[in-house]
């Protein structure tokens, strides 16, 4: 994994995002032109209308942040941070689910939500570093809205607040089961949207429910099989008709985001050169060296450094443009990660 040093970066504190911007379309944004292999700044994200041309289409990722994380406590007071990851049987019992403090925890343990005494899960056991609670009584996603708050990435080392509740979700955000954001949809407000559709740009939806591995350090076996932790996706038939028309007109396919860029390359048939609809589990890993055949453009933030994220986008840009870029976006004080600034590469 010597390579993976490659990307790697000192990234001060005073440059993660901890908040928002004020306003989701007023972040900055950096534009990078992989042909010249050049790259600017444009103001503010919303002069992004300058850069699409009629007939691109966006594809952004519908995918909706439920409120995944719970604050459980056991009869004695102690509080164990959780997330709920999945369900792992149609009854709505048994939950995988990342439990800090496990350790503490004897099987058969109960754990209650804090402020919610009737809802008890009992410790079922540990499996590898992910933990199985099972409930009294099936849990379905509308009762994390009663108990859960929004998982906030762990690098904010904060609480989620309030408005974190409306600025950590995109405005396109339908469809409930991730426990995070697709990041680069955060910058888009209803007026941009409806500014770029008159100019003649249209927006298209896939899905995928984005996991907690999305903030995990690569591990040398993801590293060796080129496979990442593993997530569903849906592309529906309308959305894969109009991509195809859209390549056979010659028009631009831009990804909102790398959540959106690896369904796109999960379902992209390279030798037929068209985008197939359909669902399923995607664990997709590409990295600088890989050719991207599924986008002409990307809109993505600044990530984390040795991510799999990171090594996605170098996929599309080349190892020395994404390196040469990352390095001016530090000296020039980018916000980095979830809430921070963005990039439009082409």
């Amino acid at each position: 994994m010597d390579e993976l040093n490659e990307f790697d970066f000192d990234l001060p504190e005073a440059q993660i995002a901890r908040f928002p911007a004020s306003s989701r379309d007023e972040s900055r944004l950096l534009v990078v032109d992989r042909l010249k292999s050049s790259y600017f700044e444009a103001p503010l994200f919303k002069d992004i209308v300058n850069f699409l041309h009629p007939g691109d289409v966006l594809v952004y990722n519908d995918t909706k942040v439920s409120k995944r994380r719970v604050y459980l406590q056991t009869h004695t007071g102690r509080i164990h941070e959780s997330i709920f990851l999945e369900m792992l049987e149609p009854s709505g019992l048994l939950w995988n689910c990342i439990l800090k403090n496990r350790s503490k925890l004897k099987l058969g343990d109960l754990l209650t939500p804090v402020g919610f005494s009737q809802i008890p899960f009992e410790y079922f056991g540990p499996e590898e570093d992910r933990s199985i609670l099972k409930s009294k009584f099936p849990i379905r996603e509308e009762d994390f809205e009663s108990f859960g708050s929004i998982p906030i990435p762990p690098y904010l080392k904060r609480k989620a607040d309030e408005e974190d509740n409306i600025r950590y979700q995109t405005i396109f955000a339908k469809e409930p089961g991730s426990v995070a954001a697709p990041t680069a949809g955060l910058h888009f407000t209803e007026s941009l949207k409806h500014e770029l559709q008159c100019k003649g740009i249209q927006f298209v939806p896939v899905q995928l429910k984005i996991g907690y591995g999305t903030f995990s350090p690569l591990t040398k076996v993801q590293w060796e099989t080129k496979r990442l932790h593993s997530e569903s996706y849906i592309m529906s038939e309308k959305t894969a008709e109009i991509l195809n028309q859209t390549r056979a007109d010659k028009n631009r396919v831009i990804a909102i985001g790398t959540t959106a860029l690896r369904v796109l390359e999960t379902v992209y048939d390279s030798q037929l050169r068209k985008y197939k609809a359909q669902s399923g589990q995607t664990d997709i890993f590409l990295s600088e060296g890989d050719t991207i055949h599924s986008i002409d453009g990307l809109i993505t933030n600044f990530h984390l450094p040795k991510s799999s994220l990171l090594l996605l986008v170098s996929a599309f840009l080349g190892k020395k443009l994404l390196l040469d870029v990352y390095k001016s976006a530090l000296e020039k004080n980018f916000r980095f990660y979830s809430y921070g600034d963005s990039m439009f590469l082409f």
